[in-house]
C-alpha cells in the first residue's frame, strides 16, 4: 500500500463508511475488511481515530476518522 494522507469526503451509515469521494470520483464501499483504533501521535497533537480497511470500487483503501466534533476523514493509504 502507498501513503496518500489526503482529506476526503465520506458518507456513513450505522457508524460505518458507505461511500468515499476522492479526486472528484465517488467510490461505494462494498465491504469493510477490518477496523481498529489508533490513539494518534499525541506528541504531535493528533486526535485518536477509528481506522477502516475498505474495498471501495476498484480501491482497497485505509480510511481514518478523527474523534470529536468536526472530526475529519482521511484517505491514509491505497493498494498499489
Amino acid at each position: 500500500m502507498r501513503a496518500v494522507q489526503q482529506e476526503v469526503q465520506v458518507e456513513v451509515r450505522r457508524g460505518r463508511p458507505t461511500r468515499l469521494v476522492w479526486r472528484g470520483q465517488a467510490y461505494p464501499v462494498a465491504q469493510v475488511l477490518d477496523w481498529w483504533r489508533f490513539g494518534g501521535r499525541w506528541w504531535l497533537g493528533e486526535r485518536p481515530r477509528n481506522c477502516y480497511l475498505v474495498q471501495a470500487g476498484g480501491l482497497t483503501a485505509e480510511l481514518q476518522h478523527e474523534d470529536g466534533l468536526g472530526g475529519r476523514w482521511w484517505l491514509a493509504r491505497v493498494q498499489d
